[in-house]
């Protein structure tokens, strides 16, 4: 199998009626190339004012998730009764938040102190744990509330209910026909759920959860003597969760991480402020959450124990916080080594792939570190645009990380190979799987063919999805600030797109080691633009040409100015 060199372009909509553009314009005062944009993501003019509100207040009613009474009016009286609860969360960045979002949102609630428990990857494997469900009730436990996982634990549901704990469970993966047997599943993926939005991220789910709990508790009078916690304070959390995750930055998930991202970008958190020290960061935004910092705290869950990021994130004083995030930082190295040790493994072992296996790469490797499979597969789907399936084999046994494409369900795909699995959890585009070294080979020609049943060769060639055609002379700095207006950016709601037809690279010139820096001319009008990492294509940019390009407002010693940031060039076609 080939890496995938080229990449199609292709537009997200058909292009808008003027009437319908001028409308948006006139109602929203909005340029024009902005209501474009908007119109061909699919936006309403009324939600595209809640986009640009992005208002908390706007927020639908938690109780609208199934099971969210059953489970507030069990975590109300434990709280009135000083019941012993303990959560329960996962070993990554979503379920390490929300293990913390609960255990403080408990604990600023009032009542007995809660506990949390956070499963060892290597030893405990995935979801809700049966010794940590026995331990829990031999400490009297009599509640537990999962986060991020449980929403397929039917043998531990059923073991909770024989030691006298009612389980509730939050959870936003693809839930199975036959629920566990819990108090409350609290899942937005559910088909009962009446919630307008299903994308939560697990943090997402908890959020929502201790929402609701604090206005049950507010109407019962509970806070006449105590102080009721402000859950904005949370946000940090829910964003670093969400954007980790990878769950859509639209709507309900976009309004929280852009709330949440000016908590991180403040730092009200020690622990958060020790990860930005250690990483560097100074200005936080998606991109330096998705690569800076969650890879930080997922390395603890990916290296060792992922308790350490939930004691970062609880940690009150910035000596111990940075001494914490220090270690993790270490950690995440030694990760980065791991990985790219197990990445050479695999892209010898993609070209050892028999010719039938064209639509999606199974690979699995002895000693291979469950850890960090889950990045090495994403890095395979970015060079060879496959659904990617890596597994680490510990003699008989093994366990998978997939990552999907564009249009292939991977949850779906597992499901039509669950006859090879021993089990498997996840959602469209990642998931997780244990099986035996003998269901290796059945399960790799299943979904292969699974795959080839869904997936066209047009739908096997990557498209860069863009937003539709600009002129350079519709750019201005207002025109981008409102550009600016539809952050946080990232998986569901990526960067303005935008192809510059019939332009000119005039002055053009090597900056750095692999960079072009000119000035893009079209017309009279002309911006300056730079392409990160294409030195190797500079030829391409000779004669007339088609740009693909994100406009930002550059900064530089306090002036701001325009420029275009290449994504991808071709030769200029004009139409016949």
């Amino acid at each position: 199998m080939q890496p995938v060199v080229e990449r199609g372009w292709a537009a997200r909509s058909e292009s808008a009626d003027f009437a319908e553009i001028d409308d948006f314009c006139a109602r929203l005062q909005l340029a024009h190339l902005v209501a474009r944009l908007l119109i061909g993501r699919g936006h309403s003019i009324e939600s595209a004012r809640q986009l640009l509100a992005a208002r908390l207040a706007d927020l639908p009613d938690p109780f609208l998730l199934p099971d969210m009474d059953k489970a507030v009016s069990r975590l109300q009286a434990a709280l009135v009764n000083g019941e012993k609860i303990a959560v329960h969360g996962d070993y990554d960045v979503d379920g390490i938040t929300g293990t913390v979002l609960l255990f403080a949102g408990l604990a600023a609630m009032g009542g007995r102190a809660p506990e949390y428990h956070i499963p060892l990857r290597l030893r405990d494997g995935y979801g809700l744990s049966a010794e940590a469900l026995q331990a829990a009730a031999g400490r009297g436990v009599e509640v537990v509330v999962s986060v991020d996982c449980g929403v397929s634990a039917h043998t531990e549901a059923v073991l909770a209910g024989e030691l006298g704990i009612d389980l509730i469970i939050t959870d936003h993966h693809q839930p199975p026909a036959v629920l566990p047997e819990a108090l409350a599943v609290i899942n937005p993926q559910r088909a009962e759920s009446r919630f307008p939005f299903p994308d939560l991220a697990g943090v997402g789910v908890a959020f929502f959860l201790l929402v609701a709990l604090r206005k049950r508790l507010r109407e019962a009078g509970w806070f006449t003597d105590r102080e009721e916690p402000d859950l904005r304070h949370y946000l940090d959390l829910v964003a670093l969760g969400t954007i980790a995750d990878l769950v859509p930055l639209r709507d309900i998930n976009r309004t929280l991480t852009r709330h949440g991202l000016g908590l991180l970008e403040s730092g009200r958190r020690p622990g958060v402020r020790a990860l930005k020290q250690v990483a560097g960061v100074k200005t936080v935004n998606c991109g330096v959450v998705g690569f800076q910092l969650a890879p930080r705290l997922n390395a603890a869950g990916r290296m060792e124990d992922a308790g350490l990021g939930v004691a970062l994130l609880l940690e009150e004083d910035m000596v111990s916080a940075l001494r914490a995030a220090r270690y993790l930082d270490q950690c995440n190295r030694e990760r980065q080594e791991l990985e790219k040790r197990t990445l050479r493994e695999a892209e010898a072992a993609v070209a050892g792939l028999a010719d039938e296996h064209t639509h999606a790469i199974v690979l699995a490797g002895e000693g291979w570190h469950p850890g960090v499979i889950g990045i090495v597969a994403s890095r395979l789907v970015e060079r060879y645009y496959r659904p990617t399936v890596l597994i680490a084999l510990d003699g008989e046994s093994g366990k998978g990380s997939a990552r999907s494409i564009r249009g292939y369900h991977l949850y779906q795909g597992l499901q039509a190979c669950a006859q090879h699995l021993t089990s498997f959890g996840g959602h469209e585009m990642a998931a997780g799987m244990s099986l035996g070294k003998g269901q290796l080979a059945g399960f790799s020609a299943a979904l292969e063919a699974h795959v080839r049943g869904e997936m066209s060769a047009e739908d096997l060639l990557p498209k860069l999805r863009h937003d539709g055609v600009m002129l350079l002379e519709e750019l201005d700095l207002e025109t981008l600030r409102q550009l600016e207006g539809l952050a946080p950016f990232g998986m569901g709601n990526p960067e303005p797109l935008l192809v510059v037809e019939g332009a000119r690279a005039m002055q053009l010139q090597v900056v750095g080691d692999n960079h072009l820096r000119f000035t893009a001319c079209q017309g009279a009008f002309s911006h300056p633009a730079i392409a990160f990492g294409m030195l190797d294509r500079r030829e391409e940019f000779r004669g007339e040409i088609d740009l693909l390009v994100t406009p930002q407002i550059n900064l530089y010693r306090g002036r701001e100015s325009i420029q275009l940031r290449i994504k991808d060039v071709k030769r200029h076609e004009p139409a016949t």
